[in-house]
């Protein structure tokens, strides 16, 4: 995100979301949202799983599956799809903020990244164009600095 929020802030207007909503708090739930709100960039499931793990909380692969599916649900989460057959997650900045990701094709490592001028250049392509974007992705994929050497 260009402008990262709070961990705090996010798990909590996530949590009052989902409570508005009529879901009540749960504890694989609430494990899963504080590992989202303490990352920087997007996991997948296994990794939300090996994180709760990491810190001895028991949480099924069933229950991380329902709550990033109910997280999603209501727009609280994003779903990447970068090509290599695993989606990963990430929070939604109720601001708007976001970021974009490099992939090193070689290993694998996803690393966010912002760029105002890149931003900038997409919204006047969107103006020259007429379109009306409401959102976008940009994802460059290569080699790393670690792969290349």
């Amino acid at each position: 995100m260009s402008e990262t929020i709070a961990a705090s802030s996010w798990a909590d207007h996530a949590r009052s979301v989902l409570a508005h909503a009529g879901h009540q708090r749960g504890g694989a739930r609430d494990a899963v949202i504080d590992v989202l709100a303490e990352q920087s960039c997007a996991l997948s499931a296994l990794e939300i799983e090996e994180r709760l793990r990491g810190v001895r909380r028991t949480v099924g692969r069933a229950s991380v599956y329902r709550a990033i599916e109910l997280l999603q649900s209501h727009g609280l989460i994003l779903r990447l799809d970068l090509g290599d057959a695993t989606s990963r997650f990430e929070i939604v900045d109720p601001a708007g903020g976001h970021h974009h990701h490099l992939v090193c094709d070689s290993c694998g490592s996803l690393v966010p990244f912002d760029d105002a001028d890149l931003e900038r250049s997409i919204d006047r392509l969107s103006r020259r164009l007429g379109f009306s974007a409401k959102g976008h992705e940009v994802v460059l994929r290569g080699d790393c600095a670690a792969c290349r050497n």
